[in-house]
């Protein structure tokens, strides 16, 4: 009997000890990348004397990104071939660990702090490119899916589709399916994704889903031009017989078209980008600093709660001239004008009984110059007019000036070098409406004041 015992432990030993190596890792070819920004900052002339961003309400980061919140991201990747040869093809997985301070200075906050740490995962997928030598790559899971920004914005102004899907490309041609849903849809934006469901005597939430379907096609010319077409289809479905509240369908639609051309410069790297692009109905999104069509704007139309004659116009001009080995100009442009569903050209009740404004403009222009003191430290100037009009409220606007004197430890002549450890010195002046209305999250917290100061040493990098 001791014996049997004895094998049958030995047995047990075996086949756990085959399962612990059949899950044993022994992949290589694994990297880490990482970006962010991180520093410490005040403002002299605020309660408290705690740096606060002091661009425009709504509108993130345009207006200038030197004093932008904190925040870090790290990104492991796989990356293997598993066809050698000719036909090789390249798989990639990759992840993305975002921490973002909800309230002081990142180091100083925790999840269980109040307004504490924001942590979240924004990308894990596979994407598989070249297929067997081919001209196909697909992918599926939920990743940054987005090209050119405004960096000194921190916009990605014309095909941010960051979202969970899949997506097929072949050549110039690419093909992607989204499905975007705000889980506290109360706090996100005025389309509701959620609904109370009854259908088994009980109450429970359902979310619906939107369905975003984007086609993008590139049209590269000889001289050194590229155009970039985008069209996309939204639909959303109406909420279950069984629910509590009765939202109905909608749809909307996006047509777009960017021309890039690069431009010869004795340092090289020179471009001009100009953008336009038109959303109806529930694809007229773009808002608080991010231009992603699904995030819809404005109130329903007050009758059918549908969002007919809802519509987002965008246009964005962006230029990089690298004049010489001493000086890079950087400026850029960007008009948008958008109303929600309701005939209101003001204010309108949304889904949950709100107020909200119906209709904004904007414009923001800016311009960074850098200056190539030598190779390692450059000298960072700005100089950022933004403009705001909720509904028939006057305008409130801001002009911010910058300077920033960075260390750069790569020692590249370059707008992009990176990492960058930067002092920062800035003072923005509000007109009367912004001032009054405290418009701006410096002003929430400083009171009303003309200017606004902020001060501080912070990083910036991106590393692959």
């Amino acid at each position: 009997m001791k014996s049997k015992i004895t094998f049958f432990w030995l047995l047990i030993f075996f086949i756990s000890s085959q399962h612990v190596k059949a899950q044993m890792i022994t992949n290589k070819k694994v990297s880490l990348g990482s970006t962010g920004r991180m520093g410490a900052a005040y403002s002299p002339n605020s309660d408290g004397n705690t740096g606060k961003q002091l661009n425009l309400n709504n509108q993130g980061s345009l207006g200038g990104r030197l004093d932008q919140n904190d925040y870090v991201e790290f990104l492991p990747a796989i990356q293997f071939t598993p066809v050698i040869g000719k036909d090789t093809t390249q798989v990639y997985m990759q992840a993305r660990l975002s921490f973002a301070s909800g309230g002081t200075f990142l180091g100083n906050v925790d999840t269980k702090s109040t307004n504490g740490m924001v942590v979240a995962l924004p990308e894990a997928f596979i994407e598989a490119r070249n297929i067997m030598g081919s001209n196909w790559d697909v992918w599926a899971g939920s990743r940054f899916l987005r090209s050119d920004d405004v960096h000194v914005a921190d916009l990605f102004y014309f095909d941010d589709h960051s979202s969970t899907g899949w997506g097929a490309r072949y050549k110039n041609t690419q093909f992607s399916m989204f499905f975007p849903a705000a889980i506290d849809t109360a706090a996100s934006n005025s389309t509701p994704y959620s609904y109370t469901n009854i259908i088994s005597g009980m109450k429970s939430l359902v979310y619906r889903q939107r369905e975003v379907f984007i086609l993008e096609q590139l049209i590269p010319f000889k001289n050194q031009h590229t155009l970039k077409l985008l069209a996309e289809f939204h639909n959303v479905d109406k909420s279950g017989r069984h629910a509590v509240e009765k939202y109905p369908s909608d749809w909307g639609w996006v047509l777009g078209a960017k021309l890039s051309t690069k431009l010869k410069t004795n340092l090289p790297g020179s471009f001009n980008q100009f953008a336009v692009r038109y959303g109806a109905r529930i694809a007229n999104g773009g808002e608080s600093g991010n231009s992603q069509t699904w995030r819809t704007f404005g109130a329903p139309h007050q009758e059918d709660y549908t969002y007919k004659g809802a519509y987002s116009f965008s246009l964005v001009e962006h230029l990089l001239w690298n004049v010489s080995k001493r000086w890079s100009l950087n400026p850029y442009a960007i008009f948008t004008l958008s109303k929600g569903g309701a005939d209101s050209n003001n204010k309108a009740r949304d889904y949950y009984k709100r107020e909200i404004f119906n209709k904004k403009s904007e414009f923001n222009t800016g311009l960074r110059a850098t200056y190539y003191f030598n190779d390692w430290f450059h000298i960072l100037a700005e100089v950022h007019y933004a403009m705001r009009k909720d509904g028939n409220q006057d305008a409130a606007s801001m002009v911010k000036l910058a300077v920033a004197p960075t260390i750069v430890p790569t020692a590249e002549r370059s707008v992009w070098a990176r990492p960058h450890i930067r002092l920062i010195a800035e003072v923005a002046r509000y007109n009367d409406q912004a001032m009054h209305t405290l418009y701006s999250p410096f002003l929430m917290q400083a009171g009303e004041k003309r200017y606004g100061v902020y001060l501080g040493v912070r990083s910036e990098w991106w590393l692959f």
